[in-house]
Order: C-alpha cells, then structure tokens, then sequence
C-alpha cells in the first residue's frame, strides 16, 4: 500500500481546481493517478493527475479499482463527506 492508494481522498493544488477535494480511482505509475470529484460535488472531472499536484487526506474511501462516479459518489455519501465535498479548501502556501 502506498501513499496513493484506490480510495484515497486528496485536495488537488495546482490548477484551477486547486483546493477541491478528490479521490483517486486508478493508479497508472509513480507519478500518475486517475482522480475523479465527482464533477457535480467537487468540481474536479475525472482526469489523470500528476501526484505532486495532490496533497493526501487520511481519509480512505473503501472503492474497487476504476469505481465508477455514481460509486465514488456513494462511498462519498455513506462516509459523511458530501457537504465537504462541495466547498473549497483555503491552501496555505
């Protein structure tokens, strides 16, 4: 298990998203994971991020490999977060 696992939720830091949470769904090697927010919470669309574009969260959502958005949506709901989903984060740099 490595930083960037299935499930895990992160605050995306660079970018016009920069801020907003997200969950990656796939990891393609070192440096790249597919994150998704879903789009209508979060405002982060489904896309490949590089991982030093993210800022890891404790918070690890119990997905399978390449979970739909209608699945990370559920996991999202069922774990409390919807409402945190849907604000953004100040980034203190």
């Amino acid at each position: 298990m490595g930083l960037y696992e299935t499930g895990r939720v992160c605050v995306k830091t660079v970018g016009r998203e920069a801020g907003s949470l997200c969950v990656v769904v796939e990891l393609k090697d070192d440096s790249y994971v597919v994150v998704t927010g879903p789009k209508h919470l979060s405002g982060v669309r489904r896309r490949s991020c590089n991982t030093r574009h993210l800022e890891p969260l404790e918070t690890i959502l119990p997905l399978t490999a390449d979970a739909d958005d209608e699945a990370v949506e559920k996991a999202i709901e069922e774990a409390g977060l919807i409402e945190k989903f849907k604000t953004k984060i100040r980034l203190e740099l």
